[in-house]
C-alpha cells in the first residue's frame, strides 16, 4: 500500500492532485484556528468539555467550536441541507423533475443546497452566539461585559456563515482539482484531527491499559470495516441452454 501510494507520485497528474488536496486541508484546518472576533476564547479554552450535542459538533468542525472559530459549524450545515434536499426530491415534484433531467438537473439541485445550507448556517450561527452568552448547563459566558451588542451578534453571525460558506467552495475546490469525495475528506480530517486531544484524555484517565484497549478496539473496527467493504462472494449463475431448430 505504501508503496502504490509512493509511486502515485510518478504520475505528474495524480501527484498535482493529491498536493492541491492536501493545500485544501491545510487551509481547512488553518481557518479552524482562527478565532471570531469579540468573543473572549479563553474562557472556553479553560472550561472542561460540556458533552452531548457541542461535542459531537465540535467532532465534525475538528475542534473548531472549543476555539469559537470562523469555522466552528464545520461542514454541519452543509450536511444537513443535502439530507433535506435529498428528502424533499421524493416529496416536490419539481426536485424530481431535476434529478430527472441529468446533469443539469443535479447542478440546479446542488445549487439549491448552497442556498439552503446559508441559511442553515445563519440560523446555527445565530443559536450558538445566544447559547454561548446564556451562561447555562456549564456552557460559559464568552462576550466579555458590554459587548453583547446587536453589532456585533451580527458581525459574529456573518463571519461564521462566512466561513461554512468558504468550507463549502473549499470542498467543491477538492471535488473539481483534488482527490477523493470532498466532504468525506474533510470529516475524515476533522475526527483525525481530535485523535491526539481524545487518545491523551484517555491516557490520563484510565492509564496504559485502557489506552491500550481503546487502541485495539479502534484497530480492529478498521480492519473489519476494510474487510467486509473489500469481502466479496462468487456465486455461480446458470444459463438456460438457448436450443435451436
Amino acid at each position: 500500500m505504501l508503496k502504490a501510494f509512493l509511486n502515485s507520485f510518478r504520475i505528474p497528474d495524480l501527484r498535482n492532485k493529491i498536493l492541491f488536496t492536501l493545500f485544501i486541508i491545510t487551509l481547512y484546518r488553518f481557518g479552524s484556528h482562527i478565532p471570531v472576533p469579540v468573543v473572549d476564547t479563553r474562557v472556553l479554552q479553560n472550561q472542561a468539555s460540556s458533552g452531548g450535542f457541542l461535542d459531537f459538533i465540535n467532532l465534525f468542525s475538528g475542534g473548531g467550536l472549543n476555539r469559537f472559530s470562523v469555522f466552528s459549524l464545520g461542514i454541519m450545515p452543509y450536511i444537513t441541507s443535502s439530507i433535506i434536499m435529498q428528502l424533499l426530491t421524493v416529496v416536490i415534484p419539481k426536485l424530481q423533475q431535476w434529478q430527472d433531467q441529468g446533469e443539469a438537473g443535479v447542478k440546479r439541485i446542488n445549487q439549491a443546497t448552497r442556498y439552503v445550507t446559508v441559511v442553515l448556517a445563519l440560523l446555527q450561527s445565530t443559536g450558538l452566539v445566544f447559547l454561548f452568552h446564556s451562561g447555562q448547563n456549564n456552557i460559559p459566558d464568552l462576550f466579555p461585559a458590554g459587548t453583547f451588542k446587536p453589532a456585533n451578534v451580527l458581525l459574529i453571525v456573518l463571519t461564521m456563515t462566512a466561513g461554512t460558506a468558504l468550507i463549502m467552495w473549499l470542498g467543491e475546490l477538492i471535488t473539481q482539482r483534488g482527490v477523493g469525495n470532498a466532504m468525506s475528506i474533510l470529516i475524515f480530517t476533522s475526527v483525525i484531527s481530535r485523535l491526539p486531544f481524545e487518545g491523551s484524555a484517555i491516557l490520563r484517565a484510565g492509564g496504559w491499559g485502557k489506552f491500550i484497549v481503546v487502541l485495539l478496539i479502534g484497530f480492529g473496527i478498521i480492519v473489519a470495516v476494510v474487510y467486509m467493504d473489500q469481502g466479496q462472494r462468487k456465486v455461480p449463475v446458470q444459463y438456460a441452454k438457448r436450443v435451436v431448430g
